[in-house]
């Protein structure tokens, strides 16, 4: 019985081809008693089982992703037949079955997870899980060239059933299904899984799928979890997507339950991130909430000494000087996660000519730098216009980039200083995404004025979505003329629409939200 040396998910094993020349081995008797025997010439490459182990552990997606309730479709025969292997080892009664099926695809499918004409088994999952599950060589090897080394290289063994303890049954059967029946089957709650797979037995196209998937799935309550799994799978695209994310919602990301999930190396790289947008105290918050959970991870008392202990030098990292005098004294000084001088030398920092040296970072993040699009060419204003009481302003906006919007620009009044309460909304297809109450003050200028989201709102490519504002002040106000249904922001290309939520006059050619406030 061939034993595959994978452990609890924690090492990658790979066949390697190597470039060397093999002698020709001879085959082995047949069972008829066959006395002769004949040698066969095998291809020019050996292969070596190498496990790379890794110190991270690996994320299940159903702690990342919610469940998904499946979608009623209709199914042909196949793939009704499919969805029963899925769920027993079936074999065909029909003596003519290959006749039901009118191409090499779709007989082939057949075979999935079928013991008909099977000649390995697989027993999958670990200890206590396990499933196992039929194979057919032929079509393995066609589909993985690890599959290939172990049933057909220099080093094969015939053996009738492996053991593959490291992948769970569900992914492994995901992975099958895609290499008999050339289709790509994905879920929330096994798709992290279903890449591990594709990644150990190299089968490129399914791993680039799961990735696509991620991508998709990608919000700011995943981001740091898939930020480490991206690490572990070394999947430099999705790190950077998730890193897109974090920095941009990073008040969000920093308080999700997924954070507290991540490993410490991937916590590190979070803390000493430079375009991280959020307030200090926040991550500072973050960070013990993080530790609390370490201390349960390592069997520790929850407690002051061993949240220090369990953080190291990341706390460190931690940019405390540059909380705001307020945050740092009624929550990191009073925390006791301090020592007593590191309060009193960062007490001094705030207020003393001199300042001591610190051990932590005392310069401040640099952020993300908003980007603004302006959707008009000029502005205007007249008697009798802009006019607001409780009147909806509404544009409908699309984007071929992932981005996140932070606020809106709107004009002010055009007849000297006067302030407006504002209460601005994001939506897509009637489904409220962000909203926010606030007040500003306009000076009496055509400039626009910013009003912001308590977070920014995740925005989705080729996708429209509904902006509005409705604004509550006595006075007029500017307004935009000569609208542009079309602007490039950037890298960004942004495309506008009247909305019919608007109830004041705003549309594409004029109106208010002059501008998006977006970060990208």
């Amino acid at each position: 019985m061939v034993d595959d040396k994978g452990k609890n998910m924690k090492c990658l094993t790979f066949f390697l081809m190597l470039p060397e020349t093999v002698k020709n081995r001879s085959k082995k008797s047949s069972k008829k008693g066959n006395s002769s025997s004949s040698s066969s010439k095998l291809p020019p490459v050996c292969y070596e089982i190498i496990t790379l182990k890794t110190k991270k552990k690996k994320k299940m997606a159903a702690d990342i992703f919610p469940r998904k309730k499946p979608a009623n479709t209709n199914t042909t025969a196949v793939q009704q037949y499919h969805q029963q292997n899925l769920n027993n080892n079936n074999t065909i009664p029909a003596p003519n079955w290959q006749g039901l099926y009118p191409t090499i695809r779709e007989r082939n499918a057949v075979m999935f997870n079928n013991d008909l004409m099977a000649d390995v088994h697989f027993v999958v999952g670990p200890p206590g899980g396990t499933q196992r599950l039929p194979g057919h060589k032929y079509v393995l090897a066609v589909g993985s060239s690890v599959f290939h080394a172990m049933f057909y290289g220099e080093l094969a063994e015939d053996k009738d059933e492996i053991r593959i303890p490291d992948v769970e049954p569900a992914a492994f059967l995901a992975m099958l299904k895609y290499i008999y029946c050339d289709e790509i089957d994905l879920a929330a709650d096994t798709v992290l899984a279903t890449l591990y797979a594709a990644k150990k037995y190299i089968v490129p196209h399914l791993a680039r799928a799961c990735v696509n998937f991620l991508e998709t799935s990608l919000s700011a309550k995943n981001a740091c979890v898939l930020l480490s799994q991206s690490c572990l799978f070394e999947e430099p695209d999705l790190t950077q997507r998730c890193w897109e994310v974090i920095d941009a919602q990073a008040e969000l990301a920093l308080k999700s339950e997924g954070f507290c999930d991540i490993d410490f190396q991937t916590l590190e790289s979070i803390l000493q991130r430079e375009t991280l947008n959020a307030k200090e105290i926040v991550v500072f918050e973050a960070a013990l909430n993080w530790a609390e959970v370490e201390c349960q991870r390592q069997d520790l008392p929850v407690s002051i000494e061993n949240k220090r202990k369990v953080l190291g030098k990341a706390l460190y990292l931690i940019r405390i000087p540059t909380m705001a005098l307020d945050d740092f004294a009624n929550g990191a000084a009073q925390s006791g996660v301090l020592t007593l001088n590191e309060t009193n030398d960062i007490f001094l920092w705030y207020t003393a000519a001199k300042k001591p040296e610190l051990e932590f970072v005392s310069n401040a993040r640099k952020g993300l730098v908003p980007q603004r699009c302006h959707r008009f060419q000029s502005c205007a204003y007249r008697s009798n216009q802009w006019r607001y009481r409780g009147r909806c302003d509404s544009i409908q906006f699309a984007v071929d980039k992932r981005v996140f919007i932070a606020g809106f620009g709107l004009y002010g009044s055009s007849c000297g200083s006067a302030e407006y309460s504002a209460k601005i909304e994001l939506k897509r297809q009637g489904v409220i995404l962000g909203q926010n109450l606030s007040k500003y003050f306009s000076d009496g200028s055509s400039n626009t004025f910013p009003v912001w989201f308590e977070y920014p709102v995740q925005i989705e490519p080729d996708t429209f979505y509904t902006a509005s504002v409705i604004l509550d002040g006595n006075e007029l106000s500017y307004f935009g003329q000569e609208g542009m249904t079309e602007v490039q922001c950037g890298k960004v290309t942004v495309q506008f629409q009247c909305s019919s939520d608007s109830t004041n006059g705003t549309g594409v050619q004029g109106g208010q939200i002059p501008e998006l406030i977006f970060y990208a």
